[in-house]
């Protein structure tokens, strides 16, 4: 390895670990709003229970995620965003 590549590994790792003991601030910051859920089944025309079939999940899952108690995430919060931009798509795909 080149020595200058070694060198800004070096001080990258060892800004991450300022940054991480609070001893430095972040250049930049990345914050991912949560999908609103609620608007996304109305968005749908979907009572709870079809949503939430349609999402593969308990109603009280959905319920807990609508009222913001949870959270979706992974590939629940992936689909979220894709029925929220296609739902023609995401409802041709699975059958509904």
């Amino acid at each position: 390895m080149e020595q200058v590549l070694f060198d800004d590994l070096v001080q990258s790792l060892k800004e991450a670990k300022a940054i991480a003991h609070g001893k430095a601030e972040a250049s930049r910051r990345f914050t991912v709003a949560p999908p609103d859920v609620k608007a996304v089944r109305e968005q749908m025309g979907l009572s709870q229970n079809e949503f939430a079939r349609l999402m593969r999940v308990s109603t009280k899952t959905l319920q807990n995620w609508e009222q913001r108690r949870r959270t979706p995430t992974g590939s629940a919060a992936a689909l979220l965003k894709i029925v929220q931009a296609a739902p023609e798509v995401v409802l041709k795909a699975l059958h509904v």
